[in-house]
């Protein structure tokens, strides 16, 4: 499995953040946790989207580092469009109507098509961040506190939106799980 070089993940033993950043890094880490005392078990949580993964931790620790190291892209096959302003050009399948309505717009099709994505982009995006920060948030607590004290309330607080009653639900919980629960309900991971 390999990791997106931007995305960076979690591990906890006992409620204890014992590693996070890139994922070759953190699956190390988790090797040598698993070395130094063979019954625990780290969970390991990415950053991004709150979920938990698993590991395939077989062999030492240039193994498992290379396994979960990012290869260097290959070069990228010729496309079309303006790939080094970013511009890329993808099929769009609309009815007719809809083809003679954006031929009618000032500068096109292509115009009318970004000034669209952008003010839904602009009128939509809070909304949709605060949904994955708290989607992501819910999934790395729920990993982490789901049998612990306060945590169907903490969901409720959470859901709600509800900041200091979140708070005061997880006051009782390790003091790593409620920071990461909380950075992650935050606009951006990491």
């Amino acid at each position: 499995m390999q990791s997106d070089p931007s995305h960076t993940y979690s591990a906890f033993v006992n409620g204890k953040r014992l590693a996070t950043g890139p994922l070759h890094g953190v699956a190390v880490a988790v090797l040598r946790a698993r070395q130094a005392a063979p019954d625990t078990y780290p969970l390991i949580i990415s950053d991004a989207t709150g979920q938990s993964i698993d590991l395939d931790l077989r062999g030492d620790e240039e193994a498992v580092a290379a396994r979960y190291t990012v290869a260097a892209p290959p070069q990228a096959p010729k496309v079309r469009g303006r790939p080094k302003l970013g511009v890329v050009a993808r099929e769009v399948t609309l009815l007719p109507e809809h083809w003679d309505w954006l031929a009618a717009q000032p500068g096109g099709a292509s115009v009318a098509l970004r000034k669209l994505v952008h003010e839904a982009r602009r009128s939509g995006g809070d909304a949709a961040q605060t949904r994955q920060a708290r989607d992501r948030a819910y999934h790395a607590m729920s990993t982490l506190a789901g049998d612990l004290a306060g945590f169907e309330e903490a969901s409720r607080a959470l859901f709600a939106g509800d900041h200091d009653r979140l708070v005061e639900q997880m006051a009782s919980w390790p003091n790593d799980v409620q920071t990461y629960v909380l950075q992650l309900a935050g606009p951006t991971p990491g």
